[in-house]
């Protein structure tokens, strides 16, 4: 149930993200004649007003189709065509998906913030959410849950403070011993970790987080709640960004954090158990990175073909088609590679598997 639940948000995200291309061009009247979530054969297909509408067999993506002229007798220089609008227009069109997921992700923390509340002030340390098999912190005996107090007889203090002075510390002590102090549950150890040299720079393979409650508050006035909610999504967004922008400065080091869509209907399965919080962070999480991901200039993506519309603006004629196909082809092989690694990768972590293996 926890998975159909993260596979259900994961196809509301992806129809909000289709349905904001798709009303950006029917509002402007510019032709439309498919809405489509899912790729691969039809499992419904309905057709309404010369648009078809229908649900694919595999509901991780979807897509706004645009008439051709050729197939559909339609004259070849018809305004309502996408092709013969205004940049302006085209550019709205294509930036539309984008800005639906950015605007759903904030609404769904305004709910949250709303129905649950916001945490308390951070205790002193750094939490332990995660850690890697094989890696700094795992080698350590570092726990999730783990509070992380002390370095080298430093107090590490409290919020997001903490935890950039425990990465910086990490950071440029790699293979050196580092001495950490620990709360798990009710007793206090001491620990040491000595970081990975990944190009220049330490690492231990564990996800922190400042050490916060699980208990809320619940807000006080409407200030407090888009004071709160404007911080969370400029956090994850940001963070969300420098995450995609380290697959291109440091690759070998962020490569190892991605997840492909099998870990992410996971990670969406676990955090739903914990309820309606679980979920809406979930949604709220992918969202982001969905409006992140389509931003990027690959010429499959919403970016691409922001940056083909922007080149056609500045030459005064469309890309030429032979390096449109070309480029799109390098862009298609490019992803489908990296879909399918992930795919293996994420499906071979998962424990059901694992244990499989290990019979």
């Amino acid at each position: 149930m926890n998975v159909l639940t993260s596979i259900t948000v994961l196809g509301f995200l992806i129809f909000f993200h289709e349905m904001g291309h798709f009303l950006a061009a029917i509002l402007q009247g510019i032709y439309v004649d498919g809405f489509s979530i899912g790729f691969g054969p039809s499992i419904i297909q309905k057709k309404y007003k010369n648009i078809t509408y229908s649900f694919r067999a595999f509901p991780l993506g979807g897509f706004v189709s645009f008439p051709d002229e050729e197939q559909n007798s339609i004259n070849p220089k018809d305004p309502n065509l996408l092709k013969n609008r205004p940049i302006y227009q085209r550019v709205i069109v294509i930036s539309a998906g984008v800005f639906a997921n950015l605007i759903l992700a904030y609404a769904i923390l305004v709910i949250n913030v709303t129905t649950i509340g916001i945490p308390f002030d951070p205790e002193p340390g750094v939490l332990v959410l995660a850690t890697q098999p094989e890696k700094a912190a795992f080698k350590a005996g570092l726990n999730p849950g783990d509070k992380i107090l002390k370095i080298n007889g430093e107090i590490l203090g409290t919020g997001d403070q903490a935890v950039s002075s425990l990465v910086r510390k990490i950071q440029s002590s790699y293979d050196e011993k580092i001495l950490i102090q620990i709360q798990r549950e009710n007793s206090y150890q001491d620990l040491t970790l000595i970081p990975q040299n990944i190009e220049g720079k330490g690492t231990i393979g564990a996800q922190l987080q400042p050490n916060i409650k699980k208990e809320t508050k619940k807000i006080n006035n409407i200030f407090e709640l888009f004071n709160y909610t404007n911080k969370e999504f400029s956090s994850l967004l940001f963070k969300t960004i420098e995450g995609y922008k380290g697959l291109v400065t440091n690759f070998s080091s962020t490569a190892q954090q991605l997840s492909g869509p099998v870990k992410i209907v996971e990670i969406g399965a676990q955090l739903s158990e914990q309820g309606g919080t679980g979920i809406l962070l979930f949604a709220s999480l992918i969202s982001i990175n969905l409006a992140v991901l389509n931003s990027l200039p690959l010429p499959l993506l919403d970016g691409g073909q922001l940056v083909f519309t922007l080149i056609e603006g500045l030459r005064g004629k469309p890309v030429p088609v032979k390096v449109q196909i070309a480029v799109t082809q390098s862009s298609f092989f490019l992803l489908v590679g990296l879909s399918v690694l992930l795919i293996i990768r994420d499906t071979s972590q998962l424990l059901i598997v694992q244990r499989l293996l290990n019979q």
